[in-house]
């Protein structure tokens, strides 16, 4: 039943991404001006991506051959092994490669719809505030719901097969033959947010150089011919590249609990058998807890639009994490108490409520520290009045302050997860209290990346309204 539920939830997940995409694609995509601009950056995104991807995949290949190799013929065999050379070889090759093309995929679709996006939240901007926010919402959610549900259902997908394979008898130990998946996802981020992230920051720079510092001119001035670039960077490294970078987190970090689990029923066999519980129910508690952090951000998603056209529309997007993430506060209070038993449960619910809440403060530490309207933006750019160097020196200080709050609430998070889950009731269970409090702060991944994809599609929308010389109200 739990295995159902991942996997039905998970493609209810990429059906509500595909309803996403003919939402957004039957809008308004403005003038004859609009969609020139549009397609000179669709172009130049869907260039750089094909000629990426196909360096990614040939290296790929390449590591694949390279692991079974290495696990099949070099490695040396032992007792613990989860299953024989050939097997341990097979499947870690192949969930090598399947979370390699999934996190490709990803990446991807979220960048296919972004380019498309650009042009309707600008055309939309023609016309009401919620004509502009909810295409480049619902676009950036695209990325977000197949980054979370590809990562959900490759994890459980894989999951599924080789327990129906046979190759082992102990469920326990399958989560070691499908460790590839996540190092295959890791290996397309690792490409992906380099690649892409080299050329946004190049062309930006590029752009910014060549047109305001050199000619005077606006930052996106039609006249400047690298704007397409720096346009063209936004959707291969905010989008491809972060989808795929998100995307290696969230499987990893699936498997990675998903082994811890099976180390903490090992250790409590007798107290969870006592109470009802399979080896199952606890060992894909922590994808199950994802699962309805996808119902979450559906909700979240649809539930964001402003009140009226002066309303400021980081509150609209704040309103509808809020609503995710009480969501899925609600979720994981379900999944804790129905997987993890009447008795030990509530401490594991903590650790999933302070993933969350930390997520929460992530995001408040980040406006904080980006938005205009607080001290650390406004200081930077009074000290950008008396000159460059003063800027900079504004801008590194400001930077290294923003990471302190964050370190803190990290730390405070682990120790916190630790504690509540060493003192549980259970044995062990310390380390898969941190694992708990993880897919906490990941269950609203999915709207989170809808925000964060909400970037370059509006900075896109922008540079197009901009270049194609609409009105300075738009």
């Amino acid at each position: 039943m739990e295995l159902n539920l991942i996997l039905g939830i998970s493609v209810i997940g990429l059906l509500f991404a595909g309803w996403l995409i003919s939402d957004v694609m039957k809008r308004d995509t403005g003038t004859a001006k609009m969609r020139e601009i549009s397609d000179a950056i669709k172009a130049g995104a869907e260039a750089f991506l094909r000629r990426q991807n196909r360096t990614i995949l040939t290296l790929a290949v390449a590591l694949g051959a390279l692991i079974y190799i290495l696990y099949a013929f070099v490695r040396a065999h032992n007792e613990h092994d989860p299953a024989s050379p050939s097997q341990l070889a097979l499947w870690t090759t192949l969930s090598f490669m399947l979370g390699a093309l999934c996190s490709i995929a990803a990446g991807y679709m979220g960048m296919w719809v972004a380019i498309r996006s650009n042009i309707r939240t600008a055309a939309g901007a023609t016309k009401n505030m919620n004509s502009a926010l909810q295409p480049a919402l619902r676009g950036g959610a695209v990325s977000g719901f197949f980054v979370v549900a590809m990562s959900l259902l490759g994890v459980a997908g894989l999951f599924a097969v080789v327990k129906a394979s046979g190759v082992t008898e102990d469920i326990t130990k399958i989560p070691l033959l499908i460790v590839g998946y996540g190092f295959g996802a890791s290996f397309v981020a690792l490409f992906a947010q380099l690649g892409g992230g080299i050329y946004t920051k190049a062309a930006d720079v590029g752009a910014d150089l060549v047109g305001k510092v050199e000619a005077g001119i606006p930052e996106d001035d039609p006249r400047n011919p690298a704007v397409i670039a720096d346009l063209v960077g936004d959707n291969v490294g905010d989008c491809a590249g972060r989808g795929a970078d998100l995307f290696e987190s969230t499987a990893a970090e699936n498997i990675g609990a998903m082994i811890l689990a099976a180390g903490l029923f090992r250790a409590n066999t007798a107290v969870f058998e006592s109470q009802g519980l399979t080896i199952l129910g606890v060992l894909l508690f922590p994808l199950v807890a994802r699962a309805f952090g996808i119902l979450a951000s559906i909700v979240g998603i649809l539930f964001t639009k402003v009140r009226n056209e002066t309303e400021d529309p980081m509150k609209a997007l704040n309103r509808g994490y809020a609503v995710t993430s009480v969501l899925v506060i609600v979720g994981f209070f379900v999944a804790s108490r129905w997987l993890l038993g009447s008795e030990y449960y509530l401490n594991f619910f903590f650790c999933g409520m302070i993933g969350v809440l930390t997520a929460f403060a992530f995001v408040l530490i980040t406006q904080y520290y980006t938005e205009y309207r607080y001290r650390p933006v406004k200081s930077i750019a009074e000290a950008s009045q008396t000159g460059p160097a003063t800027n900079i020196i504004a801008g590194i200080a400001v930077g290294m302050e923003s990471t302190g709050y964050p370190v803190l609430v990290i730390a405070t998070a682990i120790v916190s997860a630790y504690f509540l889950g060493e003192h549980s009731g259970l044995q062990h269970a310390g380390l898969f209290g941190t694992a708990v409090a993880t897919m906490g702060m990941l269950g609203t991944a999915a709207y989170i990346l809808a925000m964060d994809t909400f970037g370059p599609i509006t900075d896109n929308a922008g540079g197009i309204v901009e270049m194609s010389q609409q009105p300075h109200e738009i």
